[in-house]
């Protein structure tokens, strides 16, 4: 288990993680979202001991990171795919790496099957994609068999098999009793992957709840109604108190879970529908309208600006 106390860190007058107080439980994979600049990376690195609070307290089963012996049998970490000697072989710095924290041998060429690298296990880092570097990093978080293991960004340079294969392999951590903590930008595959969430913004916790708990808290839901009877349905729904808004090319909505009530009101006066469907907010939904208000770098849209000359008599900046 991971334990955050009143975890802050500030540099100079920049407030990157602002008392963040929870705790990411074994036996379930916690995503960690957030806009960027939320501090996300910097609270991974403090749990790490990589960079320290300025106050609060971060603790991993009980202890700091710095009083665990071989941390890396306690907790597996992908921070950064490029934090690699590029001079090395993939064999070579996972055997370094297990060399330092009294890891047997035979379980380097383990970890480079279970990533699917044992073809390019001996060739040099610098000569690996970004997702091949992004699998050499999940192996080495995986080499000490630990109970805790952090992603930050685990799917990135990985094509949809990879992606596919490392949301079943952190599936089947967290089912084995790990605690898995793990952070995205990739909305539709945390929504896919995680069973609760840890949202904050601008360094403030502000979610801690499970994935339908936060998505139900955090997004509206609806019934889109389409009948060829469309004037005789308002008049039925009106009647009985239900409110209904112009959704569309012929559509109607009526917020919040009304589906069975509305069936039966058009059953029993003999109206046909061709479409009664509840609507559910997506877990990008939820999370926009939460985090609305925290986001710390706004893009706006507008015009594209106008062609600039690049004369002849340009000579550079």
């Amino acid at each position: 288990m991971i334990e955050l106390e009143g975890l802050t860190k500030r540099y100079g007058e920049k407030v990157a993680v602002d008392g963040l107080t929870f705790a990411v439980r074994p036996g379930m994979v916690t995503g960690f979202l957030g806009p960027n600049g939320a501090g996300k990376s910097t609270t991974m690195r403090m749990v790490l001991g990589l960079d320290h609070p300025t106050a609060g307290d971060v603790r991993i089963d009980g202890r700091h990171y710095r009083q665990l012996k071989d941390p890396l049998t306690y907790v597996g970490a992908l921070l950064d795919a490029k934090a690699v000697h590029g001079g090395r072989s993939a064999y070579n710095h996972l055997l370094c790496l297990a060399q330092s924290n009294g890891i047997p041998r035979a379980r380097v060429a383990q970890v480079l099957d279970t990533v699917g690298l044992t073809a390019v296990a001996r060739k040099k880092a610098k000569g690996f994609s970004y997702g091949m570097g992004q699998r050499l990093g999940i192996a080495a978080a995986l080499l000490g068999d630990p109970r805790i293991l952090m992603f930050d960004e685990p799917v990135n340079g990985l094509d949809p098999e990879g992606i596919h294969w490392i949301r079943n392999l952190m599936k089947s951590l967290a089912a084995q009793g790990r605690t898995v903590f793990v952070s995205s930008h990739l909305m539709s595959e945390m929504a896919l992957t995680a069973d609760h969430l840890v949202v904050i913004g601008q360094g403030r916790l502000l979610a801690d709840t499970s994935m339908a708990d936060f998505i139900r808290e955090n997004s509206r839901s609806c019934v889109r109604i389409r009948s060829p009877q469309r004037e005789r349905l308002l008049d039925v729904l009106h009647d009985d108190g239900i409110t209904v808004v112009e959704a569309g090319g012929g559509a109607l909505e009526v917020a919040g879970g009304k589906a069975e009530r509305i069936g039966e009101l058009a059953a029993r006066n003999g109206i046909v529908l061709h479409e009664l469907s509840p609507r559910h907010a997506s877990l990008e939904e939820a999370f926009m309208q939460l985090t609305a208000q925290a986001v710390e770098y706004h893009a706006h849209a507008g015009p594209e600006p106008a062609p600039r000359d690049w004369g002849a008599g340009w000579k550079g900046a």
